[in-house]
């Protein structure tokens, strides 16, 4: 049996996460986890040492290979620096992978946060096998971390796999700064905008919803919300998620077409409503796709649950 070592750190704009793992033959297994809120009141330099309060002794417990960092983007993965994410103000050019490093004299590797997710759910989750897979993150957000050939693409500006501003339509919500983008209709925030517009069509005509039953209510409609009234039957909210998984399908179209992988692993929202979107986005695909690249792919969802974000950073320090 041949036991690697690895730690990770998960950085987040609410917290963050320092990991000890170990993989054995293929199994990876969390040994310990410390975490702690994440203070925007004090510099990035402040928090690293906070951090590596934590990590010091993990790692002198065990003779780890290498420090993986997942952390949201913008941020330079050759260099390893972070570049002032939006939910990490002042976080600017810090040269992270530089500041583990040189204090344990072991490799520090630095990935946005869908490439680290990616990589997890490829060694260890949903993607295990593959060749050619994207990992979908559906949450917040949605984007993507793509791996071509058996290895993470990242891109020239470490900018691929964003497909949350790809446009799908000329109106639509907004998302990712962009009208009608993916992100607008396939994330928290566009289902959540797509139950508003539904809910409003039905209240303008003199009728309400299961999860809106007034203008002043549409302010809390959320894609919580939505799922709820969709679970017990409510017909506006499944039209609601209908539309949704026909948008799902159009943008993962164009990733079938484009990259012709064997797998899409879809995360966060997925994992739970998957019965809700499957329907009008396996149709889509059906359709709009070349039918040998269709026949190739299957859509899953993410295996990892909330061991992710861990596993992500571990895999990011195996890479």
């Amino acid at each position: 049996m041949s036991v690697t070592y690895y730690a990770g750190l998960d950085i987040g704009g609410t917290k963050c996460a320092c990991i000890l793992g170990s993989d054995e033959d293929g199994v990876l297994t969390i040994l310990r986890r410390e975490a702690i809120p994440t203070d925007k009141s004090v510099p990035a330099a402040v928090m690293l040492e906070r951090l590596d309060a934590l990590l010091s002794p993990m790692l002198a417990s065990v003779p780890v290979r290498a420090i993986g960092v997942s952390c949201g983007g913008p941020l330079d993965s050759v260099r390893g620096l972070i570049q002032s994410p939006p939910n990490l103000p002042g976080w600017d050019d810090v040269a992270v992978c530089e500041f583990f490093s040189s204090r344990h004299g072991v490799p520090c590797h630095l990935q946005n946060d869908a490439n680290a997710c990616a990589l997890a759910e490829w060694r260890y989750g949903a993607g295990r096998g593959t060749k050619n897979m994207v990992f979908c993150t559906m949450g917040t957000g949605f984007g993507a971390g793509l791996i071509l050939d058996g290895r993470l693409y990242a891109g020239t500006t470490d900018s691929a796999g964003e497909i949350g501003h790809l446009r799908l339509t000329d109106e639509g919500p907004v998302g990712y700064g962009k009208r009608g983008s993916v992100e607008g209709y396939c994330s928290g925030g566009g289902i959540a905008q797509v139950g508003r517009t539904f809910a409003l069509e039905q209240l303008q005509r003199g009728k309400s919803c299961g999860y809106c039953g007034s203008h002043a209510e549409l302010a809390d409609v959320s894609a919580r919300t939505v799922a709820e009234a969709a679970a017990k039957g409510d017909e506006t909210a499944l039209a609601a998620y209908r539309a949704v998984g026909r948008m799902l399908g159009r943008a993962l179209a164009l990733v079938v077409d484009l990259l012709n992988p064997e797998k899409i692993v879809i995360g966060s929202i997925f994992v739970r409503s998957e019965a809700l979107l499957r329907g009008e986005m396996q149709r889509v695909l059906d359709e709009e796709c070349l039918a040998p690249s269709a026949a190739a792919c299957r859509v899953v969802p993410a295996e990892l649950g909330e061991t992710l974000g861990d596993v992500a950073a571990l895999s990011v320090a195996a890479q």
